[in-house]
């Protein structure tokens, strides 16, 4: 599924058809998404010590991802999306404006921070890359049984 939490979307088929909302919880294993103010329904309360009036609550129910379609503020209108290599790592792109497709300003903003920390530290992200690649010990590293009999070594 290529829609994530915190992603404007807009209905295109059911009851709530033409409604946007924000992805509140996707449910990849069933293909649903749980969606601001779509799909409403009743949840009765029996009473309780965590409820003691009990009552009925409106909730939203998941609502299948083909359902739904991203909406592209920029653009002003849904828009389908696909996704590209850039700077080896795989973006969404928007169909309709050829944009990153984002989960609003909050993934604007924090892909900012994130190149930002990779210009001013070049140095620490390759001392952390050695880290990562460094061979193992040899006197710590376990051997196999056989390579014991073998050498009669430990």
């Amino acid at each position: 599924m290529r829609i994530r939490k915190g992603d404007l979307v807009e209905v295109i088929s059911g009851n709530d058809k033409g409604t946007r909302g924000k992805v509140l919880r996707v449910i990849p294993k069933r293909n649903r998404l749980v969606v601001q103010g779509v799909n409403l329904r009743w949840k009765h309360m029996r009473k309780s010590q965590q409820a003691p009036q009990g009552g009925r609550l409106r909730r939203e129910a998941a609502v299948h991802f083909s359902n739904v379609m991203l909406y592209d503020e920029g653009a002003g209108r849904r828009t389908r999306l696909g996704s590209e290599l850039v700077d080896g790592k795989k973006t969404r792109i928007a169909r309709v404006t050829g944009k990153e497709a984002g989960t609003g300003a909050a993934a604007e903003e924090s892909a900012k921070v994130a190149k930002k920390a990779a210009k001013k530290t070049p140095a620490k992200a390759k001392a952390a890359a050695k880290k990562t690649t460094k061979k193992a010990d040899p006197k710590h590293a376990k051997t196999s049984k056989k390579a014991t009999k073998k050498t009669g070594k430990e």
